[in-house]
Formats: C-alpha cells, sequence, structure tokens
C-alpha cells in the first residue's frame, strides 16, 4: 500500500534528486513534531513583527492628511519607502516559501501549512496590511498543523489579521456601552461569526441556524486589533449578557475566556470533525473521496479531541489513499513547486534573486495560470475541483513557464532522459520516456515532462 515515489508526490511537494523520499507513514507524521527546520532555515517575518508597520503607516498618512504635525513632503517620502519595502519583502517571503518546498525532508508538513491557510484564508485590505498574509500564516497556522484542531482555530480566529479581513473592528453590540451612547442598536456585523460557522468548523451544510451566528457574533463583538495599540478587547462595544449558540450559553460576562470555549466546543462537534475530514480527503486523495476513509477520519477526530495527526494518521493509512487510479491535478503553485523541487532549484542562485526576479519567474507566473500568492477569491480559500484549473489559459500558462525555464536555471537545466525519472520515478509511462528521448534539446524535453499527465496529477 505505502509508496513512497506518491508519499512525495501526493501528501507532498514532488521527488527531489536531492532529498530521499520518507521510508513509511511513521517517518511521515514524525515530520510533523520537533524542529522546524525550514522555518528556521528560510526565514518569514511574523505578524508580531509586521504590525508595527501598519501603524507606521497610519501615522504617516496622518501627517500627510494634516491630521497630525509634522514634515508632509518627509512622511509623504516615507510612505512610499514603506509601500515599496513592504511589496519587496512580500516577494522575499514567496522565494522563501518555494525554497521551504523545494529543500524540505517533511514535505508533507509543507502541504499541511498550505492547506490549513487556505482553510483559514486570511487577507489584508490596504497598501501595506495587502501582503500580510504570509506573517499570519507564520504565527497562526505553522505551529499548530500537527497539535489539536481548537488550537488552530483560536489562534486563526482572533487573530488581528483575520478580525481585519472580516471587518470585526466594525463589530459593535446592539445594546453594548458606546451604541447606546450613539443612539441605540447598530453596528453587529456578523462575518467572523458566519465565516467561523460555516467554513472552519461546522461546514456550510454545517447544524447552525440564523439565530447561532447572530449570537456568536454578539458573543465575539469586544474582539478588536487596533494597529496603533495591537490586539485589545473594548468591553464597551460588547453585547451584554449572556449568548447561546447552538444549545449552549456563554456568559453571561463574556469576554475572551467566553470566546475560546464557544470555538472550542465548535472544534469538538461531530459535525465539525466531518467537514474537516472531508476537506482533507478531498485535497489530498480525490474530488470524490472514499466515504469509509472520511468516516474513520471522523471517527478518529472525535475519539482523540480533534488531534490532527491522529486524523492524519488515518488518512494515510487507508487503501484509497494509495490508489493509482485517485489524486488530484495540482493547482498552479503546487505545479510550481514541485517543478523546482523536482529541478533541484540551487538555494544561492534563488537567494541572490532580486524582488523583480521573483516577480517575474515565480509570482506573475502564477497570476497567469490562475492562481495570484495568497490572494483566493474569498474567505472560502482555492477551489479544490479539478476543473477549476484544467482551463485552456491555465495549461498554456503552464506550457508557457515549463519552456521559460532556462532563464531561471541557466546551465543546470538537466538531460530530459534523466529528469523523467526524477521528476517522476524509477518507472514512469513509457509515453513519457518516448516524449522525452525524442525531444529536439533540453528544454522542450523538461517542459514534455512536465506537462505531462503523470506529473501534472498528484
Amino acid at each position: 500500500m505505502f509508496d513512497p515515489v506518491m508519499a512525495e508526490t501526493r501528501f507532498g511537494y514532488g521527488l527531489s534528486p536531492r532529498i530521499a523520499a520518507p521510508e513509511s507513514i511513521g517517518v511521515m507524521l514524525a515530520g510533523l513534531k520537533g524542529r522546524d527546520a525550514m522555518a528556521d532555515r528560510f526565514p518569514i517575518e511574523t505578524f508580531e513583527s509586521f504590525g508595527p508597520r501598519e501603524a507606521e503607516r497610519i501615522r504617516l498618512r496622518r501627517i500627510t492628511r494634516g491630521r497630525e504635525e509634522g514634515d508632509v513632503e518627509a512622511a509623504d517620502a516615507a510612505l512610499r519607502d514603506l509601500k515599496e519595502q513592504t511589496r519587496r519583502d512580500a516577494l522575499k517571503w514567496l522565494r522563501q516559501d518555494m525554497l521551504r518546498r523545494v529543500r524540505t525532508q517533511t514535505a508533507f508538513r509543507e502541504r499541511l501549512v498550505a492547506f490549513w491557510a487556505d482553510h483559514f484564508t486570511a487577507m489584508g485590505k490596504g497598501a501595506v496590511i495587502n501582503v500580510a498574509t504570509g506573517p499570519y500564516v507564520e504565527e497562526a497556522i505553522r505551529p499548530h498543523v500537527g497539535a489539536r484542531f481548537e488550537d488552530m482555530l483560536i489562534a486563526a480566529s482572533v487573530h488581528p489579521l483575520m478580525l481585519h479581513y472580516l471587518d470585526q473592528n466594525a463589530s459593535i453590540g446592539p445594546n453594548s456601552r458606546r451604541a447606546q451612547k450613539k443612539g441605540g442598536a447598530r453596528g453587529l456585523n456578523e462575518n467572523l461569526a458566519r465565516e467561523i460557522l460555516e467554513l472552519h468548523t461546522l461546514g456550510v451544510d454545517g447544524p447552525y441556524t440564523q439565530t447561532d451566528v447572530r449570537q456568536l457574533a454578539e458573543l465575539l463583538t469586544g474582539l478588536k486589533w487596533a494597529p496603533l495599540k495591537g490586539a485589545v478587547f473594548l468591553e464597551g462595544v460588547v453585547e451584554p449578557g449572556a449568548e447561546e449558540v447552538l444549545g449552549k450559553t456563554y456568559g453571561p460576562d463574556g469576554g475572551v475566556e467566553a470566546i475560546h470555549a464557544a470555538l472550542r466546543d465548535l472544534a469538538r462537534h461531530p459535525a465539525t470533525a466531518q467537514h474537516i475530514a472531508w476537506k482533507l480527503a478531498v485535497h489530498f486523495v480525490s474530488d470524490t473521496p472514499d466515504p469509509d476513509m472520511v468516516t474513520l477520519m471522523t471517527r478518529a477526530y472525535l475519539d482523540t479531541g480533534g488531534d490532527l495527526t491522529a486524523v492524519y494518521k488515518v488518512l494515510l493509512s487507508h487503501p484509497s489513499a494509495w490508489a493509482a487510479d485517485a489524486g488530484n491535478f495540482k493547482r498552479p503553485i503546487t505545479f510550481v513547486s514541485s517543478t523546482l523541487r523536482a529541478l533541484d532549484l540551487p538555494v544561492r542562485r534563488a537567494e541572490a534573486w532580486k524582488p523583480a526576479r521573483v516577480g517575474r519567474h515565480i509570482f506573475r507566473p502564477l497570476l497567469r495560470m490562475g492562481q495570484r500568492w495568497q490572494r483566493p477569491g474569498g474567505p472560502d480559500g482555492w477551489a479544490e475541483e479539478d476543473a477549476a484549473w484544467i482551463t485552456p489559459q491555465g495549461m498554456a500558462a503552464r506550457m508557457q513557464w515549463a519552456l521559460g525555464l532556462p532563464e531561471m536555471m541557466g546551465d543546470r537545466m538537466p538531460d530530459p532522459r534523466e529528469f523523467v525519472a526524477a521528476a517522476l520515478g524509477s518507472t514512469p509511462p513509457q509515453r513519457v520516456v518516448f516524449a522525452a528521448e525524442a525531444a529536439e534539446n533540453r528544454r522542450e524535453g523538461v517542459a514534455l515532462v512536465l506537462m505531462s499527465p503523470a506529473f501534472q496529477k498528484v
């Protein structure tokens, strides 16, 4: 059942000529624990470090708009520099993310980080915070991929970027002290509550009602992020009294502890277990996963209180996970990552790239393929269905990028006849072998291997 090649391709970022494939499911799971070697080697800024940039942007903007004393010209120049430096740093983080995928010995861990970052999609809205997803993932997602789901749920739900993205700062309890001072009921925002119930826990068809959404939204009032002050809990905007979510009462005092308690209860709900199991199975195995695998994963989740490693173990141990006819079509970023891993992109070469080259080699090609890095169309993340990615425009963009790889790799383009095995394993399809051998040059031969169905599917 276990296949090292499939372990790297279906559950990782593809084969590498430098790094041996895992020898067992136990090795894959062990890679989720202990030191995060890739985060250490290829660091990305945390949100704790990033947040003051947004505070500085606000301060400078106040000066340029005459709301605060200061040199307007100097503030305007500093604001432009801040935006440009942040843009350049974001491209550096994209490069770091790619290098993690290329050089990791625990590729399943990297795939899980990407999966959960998508599940808990959060994006900035504004010139500086627009690129804060990477720092958010470092802080709220990456440390929890091998822990309990409830820990990641809490970290993501109350994170400053999530509060910003889902407009939680605008949410005011209808009967709060602030609302009463301003003349009555106003301002309750249900975005965060709705996405927690619909996307993050119970699922779109979960056992909740509009009343549950509203009650959870009222419980969440008070959670705010002010760039100049950081994460805060404002008692003055909290809806007074107890709130009832899915039949359980929280309060009446409310506060952060009550919010955490509600999130933990949602994380432990059977519908959440089913939803998470199904999403993992769809992402890693098939658009239509084996119901038995989903059932067993759900049971493992409930039996262990949402221990994600236990759920992953069931996923990896189920025969259908290793079926040859299963697997999904690669998203653009998975295609690019697995290509660079198969080509063994040199670290020193990539680290020497200036932001403009990262944009030319990675960011803009991904955009043409249909996947702007860390910017899905909405809070539900990227589409899982293969049909969303198999489009004429997207496939043409993949081919164009594959043919342009010599510019990125220089004289390190491999012999296509050798690259077949490096990319697809020791028993590649004969049609791909024939195409590689018949290619007129290395550029075309490598591109043919990369565009083959065997490489495009995980």
